[in-house]
């Protein structure tokens, strides 16, 4: 990634030994204002490269590409939601280029830590021990602060554990290149390692038990 200033020329320049590769790219614009570090300090990142593939820039990435890959899913009432976590990711990107953590608002700080949890929790999702006390440990944190972390979200920290772990359960079983898969094993890289469990948990949020949901799902994709 590059920090650009619009006030400022930049020329940007991509090669390859490869002339049928192509290059994609996406741009990010935000008012200079709304950033919470000295424009001075910012300055000094004009044009250095940034690594997209770790730390808070993967986090950005993430949530642009989804963005941009995907953008009926998101209704208009969750744009300001979605600006103000870009934004959170931007100033603690830059924060931590600048070793400015200390910088950002309190608030822009706890939000950006929430997107570092939730990431988190996503990648770890086929452990059967992932739980608060888990995840605190990993980020170096108590568990009682994890839980106030949590406290402006919709759901409690593990209950967002268990959604999320029942809602890849739930695209996973209606994945058509998935149909060989059993079920348990679906339910084992879902954190389920109890197959009666999985059954129980999935039955009680979707209303059905997984194996109908998926003939259901493979009946409604044969029919289109």
């Amino acid at each position: 990634m590059v920090l650009q200033d619009s006030a400022r020329p930049i020329l940007l320049r991509a090669s390859t030994d490869d002339p049928r590769q192509r290059f994609r790219g996406g741009w990010l614009t935000v008012p200079r204002q709304a950033l919470p570090l000295s424009p001075d300090r910012i300055g000094t990142l004009t044009a250095r490269r940034m690594p997209g593939d770790a730390g808070m820039g993967a986090l950005l990435v993430q949530l642009l590409a989804g963005i941009a890959a995907d953008p009926g899913a998101y209704r208009a009432g969750d744009a300001p939601r979605l600006g103000t976590v870009a934004l959170d990711l931007v100033s603690a990107l830059l924060a931590h280029h600048l070793d400015a953590e200390d910088a950002l608002p309190p608030e822009s700080r706890r939000r950006a830590l929430v997107q570092r949890v939730r990431a988190f929790v996503r990648a770890h999702l086929h452990e059967p021990d992932l739980n608060p006390g888990a995840v605190a440990a990993a980020h170096h944190i108590s568990v009682s602060y994890l839980h106030r972390l949590f406290e402006g979200e919709e759901e409690t920290v593990a209950a967002w554990i268990r959604r999320q772990r029942l809602e890849r359960a739930r695209r996973d079983l209606a994945d058509p290149a998935l149909a060989a898969t059993p079920v348990h094993v679906i339910a084992a890289r879902c954190g389920f390692p109890r197959a009666a469990d999985f059954s129980r948990a999935f039955r009680g949020a979707y209303g059905l038990p997984p194996r109908d949901f998926r003939h259901g799902a493979a009946t409604a994709g044969g029919g289109r």
